[in-house]
């Protein structure tokens, strides 16, 4: 399966809380709610879409616990994404937690368990949120894809997505539009370690 790493981010890099004020309050957060002033038609179209191409979630903890706790709630029978994240297998990246209770969850209690995921033929294994863990999967080599929703926004608080990755990571832009309300969507491969040069003026390049 391809890994595909999936993060909603302000124009500042914060990842934290962007459904809620009060979706992630973690270490004083007070600024959540950032991304829903921008959410549209072409949005909802396009993250639906990301969503059919999953054929499963992967999460750590702190993640999979407001998931497994908010998502079986929503009865809105309109919902275009409640019944397939409810229904999609779900990984659980964890030491600590023993089993999950939205099912199916399988808890993995390292890498390795990825690496076997990954290596199994189909579609997408999709991480959602879980910046920690998406951080530390593309220091370790093992995401395939990024996919960025950028919210035109400055918080200036908060959890950023990449605060300190193991490794550098190159990336090679291969998708990207706008939506009427602002929101970036850009889609990213992996490419290896990121690339660095030295700047020998302009007729280098031309």
């Amino acid at each position: 399966m391809t890994l595909v790493l999936t993060e909603f981010v302000t124009l500042d890099g914060v990842s934290q809380g962007p459904g809620s004020p009060t979706e992630d309050t973690s270490d004083g957060f007070t600024r959540g709610g950032w991304l829903v002033p921008f959410i549209d038609v072409m949005f909802v179209r396009r993250t639906s879409e990301w969503l059919d191409l999953a054929e499963g979630l992967l999460l750590g903890r702190r993640t999979y616990e407001a998931f497994a706790r908010d998502w079986p709630r929503i009865v809105d029978p309109d919902d275009p994404f409640t019944e397939r994240m409810n229904s999609l297998p779900k990984y659980v990246v964890s030491r600590t937690v023993s089993e999950g209770d939205w099912q199916p969850t399988t808890v993995l209690r390292a890498f390795a368990g990825v690496e076997e995921l990954k290596a199994r033929s189909g579609g997408e294994l999709q991480v959602h949120g879980s910046a920690r863990l998406g951080n530390a999967l593309l220091g370790a080599g093992l995401v395939d894809v990024v996919r960025l929703v950028v919210a035109p926004t400055v918080i200036g608080a908060g959890r950023r997505l990449f605060e300190q990755p193991a490794d550098s990571a190159g990336l090679k832009l291969t998708k990207h539009e706008a939506t009427p309300s602002g929101l970036m969507l850009l889609e990213y491969e992996t490419v290896g370690a990121a690339a660095v040069g030295e700047y020998e003026g302009v007729s280098a390049f031309v």
